[in-house]
């Protein structure tokens, strides 16, 4: 896969414990996890989270990121506006295991209030095990490249 094995974590204020119990759950997998946020429970603004993870991933500093809010759509729109970043939101393994092997994601977004603890794990260790299978999908990652 790649020799950069950190993976940036964040959320929103409603995915928070999910989110911590994803990073103990990859750093148990040998993945160092960037866990930038945020730590309290006040309401934040998903936006600034999702772009912050976006960022790390995009500059290389991170391979990947898992980023979480209540449903998982709003901070994978918000992740999606950097450039580079192919994020999709899943609730099964299937997808997320597709959008890795076809379409080269880099990040997944999770929804705390969709998807349960035991669930969630299952989709993360779906998305991290799948590689881009590259072929014809390279040339339609292009396409979303733009």
């Amino acid at each position: 896969m790649t020799q950069n094995k950190r993976i940036v974590l964040s959320s929103d204020h409603a995915a928070i414990e999910l989110r911590q119990t994803i990073a103990k759950h990859i750093e148990a997998q040998g993945w160092e996890a960037v866990d930038i946020g945020p730590t309290t429970p006040e309401s934040t603004h998903y936006p600034l989270h999702g772009q912050a993870a976006a960022r790390k991933v995009a500059s290389g500093e991170c391979a990947l990121g898992i980023i979480l809010c209540g449903t998982g759509q709003g901070i994978m729109m918000a992740a999606n506006k950097v450039a580079g970043i192919r994020c999709g939101v899943c609730s099964d393994t299937f997808s997320a295991r597709m959008i890795r092997q076809h379409n080269d994601a880099n990040i997944l977004s999770l929804g705390a209030r969709v998807v349960g603890e035991g669930l969630a794990l299952d989709i993360v260790d779906a998305f991290l095990n799948a590689e881009f299978e590259g072929g014809r999908h390279a040339t339609r990652v292009e396409m979303i490249e733009g």
